[in-house]
């Protein structure tokens, strides 16, 4: 098959099902979505992203994108830096922390709630993460909604989605990036952010 497939990878304490209407979305703009579930309780991010490499591995396309949520855009970090032979095609990040994160890091102080975030700390939201490969383009996407667990959480920079900060959402090498209305959780729901990942799949950038 030699139609563009779409590969989406979730986020923190997600399976994937709540990229549905996101995936319908760039279904309807003729792309193949595959969506990959991982585990972030029991695997850290360097480990899900060889599982991630062994699932694209079989995929019949011969241009890949990819397009991570949150922790999922830190998989596809470690996946680009460990097996930088990849097919064709663009990474798209929404909400990913790609500095260490300021709200898992609030979070990580305490007992109870460290263990909420599995093995996601590890080379993963607390930093440690590799440079980006810089083969592929990437964008960043950021929400600017504050709304969301952050809201709790004093001295995370404004402005932010309710649980990343803009800042964070930053990278060296990124080919572009943008900033959308939306929280944290509602960047997978919103039409702007779908069109935003639609346009920079096609051109590399953002319109």
């Amino acid at each position: 098959m030699n139609q563009e497939t779409i590969v989406l990878v979730h986020g923190l304490w997600m399976n994937g099902l709540e990229m549905s209407l996101l995936r319908h979305r760039l279904t309807q703009d003729g792309y193949r979505v595959e969506r990959f579930k991982y585990n972030n309780m029991l695997l850290n991010p360097m480990e899900n992203a060889a599982r991630l490499n062994q699932f694209v591995s079989e995929l019949n396309a011969k241009v890949v994108h990819f397009v991570g949520y949150s922790l999922g855009g830190i998989v596809i970090r470690h996946l680009f830096y460990r097996y930088p032979e990849q097919k064709p095609g663009r990474v798209v990040t929404m909400g990913t922390p790609h500095k260490p994160s300021y709200s898992a890091y609030a979070l990580a102080k305490f007992a109870p709630s460290k263990l909420l975030l599995g093995q996601s700390i590890i080379n993963g939201l607390l930093g440690n993460v590799p440079p980006w490969s810089k083969t592929h383009d990437l964008g960043s996407i950021a929400g600017t909604l504050r709304l969301g667990l952050g809201m709790f959480i004093a001295g995370l920079a404004r402005p932010n989605d309710g649980a990343v900060a803009v800042s964070e959402t930053r990278i060296d090498g990124m080919k572009d990036h943008t900033e959308v209305r939306a929280s944290h959780f509602s960047l997978l729901l919103s039409e702007k952010a779908a069109k935003q990942i639609l346009y920079f799949l096609k051109n590399g950038m953002f319109h």
